[in-house]
């Protein structure tokens, strides 16, 4: 029995043994063979929500800016460069200087929610490192983007050599979060079986206290941290405590297109109400639905009958399912002769979709930023977003003293909303697009190019210079 203990110590430690000399050797194999590059960590370039245009658009500063770094994409998708070009061009209108290099990854499952039914931010983020070993093993860039909010795997790209750089659309974890916790809320991140035990949730603060530790340790391992919005930036800060490292660069909106192509004016006969977002929970497509239903059934007889149109994608099935009980429930409330949905439209489907609609919906509380609602305004649309984060501090603010449009919170608040901008006067809700439309100019694609180059350049400037 000695003899066997011995034998299976001896054949552990020899397998650990080769498993610590296989991951030296590759990140030294890794730091020797850098290449001149931007790799952009980004798992979903299909998501089409605002972190893919960021994605494009970061590409295309690093382009003009320093021509001679190439830039590869670490992906989870089967695309080619030439694809994925195209894919910026058609989505979201932006022209790549020249298609990048693609990196496929193949263990993209060990980032997926549905991996981890059960501590799933810590799974994901723990899935996230190794995804990341998979991307530098085989492309070791001499700079790491990180453009979809993977903090944790800016140790290992430090270990691999890199300059790490990131754009925070949002924090993993939130003060906000424990508090909800805290109070026992019930909400897409907090189950109602958590939520109704005052035991289970001081368990899941204890986690999030914990997790939040470690998310500030590997965020401040970032040599510039990127983040879209006032709300963000304060979280950032508080959680990675590297302020001088921090830049608020608020992220790329189709402001100026939208505003040569769209006029202000709309058609009265059969007004519109857009919704442009994924369709993920915490976007609260039902609450929208449920808002849009209550307005028709107030209003007025003499006035005609509104449209909802649901504009988005799906990153999943899990997506895919949501959308199929969103449709069921616009029909078991009778309203979807008034309900429309329309899936991975092309940019310019859009645009048009937007050229008709009065209003825009936006539901998620705690939106970091909110591109979507940045779009409504400069296509003309006045906005109905939550009363929180980015819309409340950011977007939705007064024009020179003019109102830029409505912020709500519950299901009542934003029935009032819808209700006020359809029975609005015309020249009111010219009044309230014209000054929507001018304070969109502050969050244009020309601005978010000119504020990103201003805090990268410092970072890739001695590298391209050498």
């Amino acid at each position: 029995m000695a003899l066997w203990d011995l034998l299976l110590a001896t054949l552990t430690s020899s397998l650990l043994s080769l498993l610590l000399f296989s991951a030296a050797a590759a990140v030294i194999s890794g730091r020797r063979g850098r290449r001149r590059a931007v790799g952009f960590f980004h798992p979903y370039t299909n998501d089409g929500g605002g972190g893919e245009r960021v994605l494009w658009c970061a590409i295309k500063a690093v382009q003009e800016e320093n021509p001679d770094l190439d830039c590869a994409v670490f992906t989870g998708d089967d695309a080619s460069p030439q694809s994925l070009a195209a894919r910026a061009l058609d989505r979201f209108g932006v022209k790549l200087l020249r298609p990048p290099q693609v990196v496929r990854l193949y263990r993209r499952k060990w980032i997926e929610e549905h991996t981890y039914p059960h501590f799933t931010m810590i799974g994901q983020s723990l899935g996230s490192v190794y995804l990341s070993w998979e991307a530098l093993c085989k492309f070791t860039p001499q700079f790491y983007f990180d453009t979809s909010g993977y903090a944790f795997t800016y140790p290992l790209a430090r270990i691999f050599g890199c300059k790490v750089i990131c754009y925070t659309h949002y924090p993993t974890i939130s003060s906000d979060m424990v508090s909800r916790v805290l109070q026992q809320s019930s909400m897409y991140n907090n189950d109602a079986l958590i939520a109704s035990s005052m035991l289970l949730s001081w368990c899941k603060v204890v986690y999030y206290t914990l997790f939040s530790w470690l998310y500030g340790l590997v965020g401040s391992y970032a040599h510039l941290a990127m983040v879209n919005s006032s709300w963000t930036r304060s979280h950032i800060e508080s959680l990675w405590k590297i302020p001088r490292r921090t830049k608020r660069v608020y992220p790329p909106c189709d402001t100026s297109s939208l505003q040569q192509l769209l006029p202000l004016e709309r058609p009265v006969r059969s007004p519109v109400i857009i919704s442009v977002a994924q369709f993920r929970p915490e976007k609260a497509h039902g609450l929208q639905l449920e808002a849009f239903v209550l307005a028709v059934r107030r209003l007025d007889q003499d006035l005609p009958r509104p449209r909802l149109l649901f504009v988005g994608s799906c990153r999943n099935k899990q997506d895919e399912e949501r959308l199929q009980k969103l449709k069921n429930r616009s029909e078991e409330l009778n309203v979807d002769d008034y309900v429309e949905f329309h899936r991975d439209v092309m940019y310019r489907d859009l645009v048009q979709l937007l050229g008709g609609a009065v209003a825009g919906l936006h539901c998620m509380i705690d939106e970091h930023f909110g591109i979507s609602i940045v779009e409504y305004m400069a296509a003309g649309v006045i906005p109905i977003a939550h009363n929180s984060a980015g819309p409340k501090m950011d977007i939705v603010l007064n024009e020179c003293g003019h109102r830029t449009g409505f912020l709500a919170s519950s299901k009542e608040e934003y029935t009032e909303a819808i209700l006020e901008v359809l029975r609005m006067p015309e020249p009111e809700r010219l009044a309230i697009a014209t000054a929507a439309r001018k304070r969109a100019q502050r969050f244009s694609e020309q601005k978010f190019f000119e504020d990103f180059k201003a805090a990268v350049q410092p970072i890739l400037a001695p590298k391209a210079s050498s």
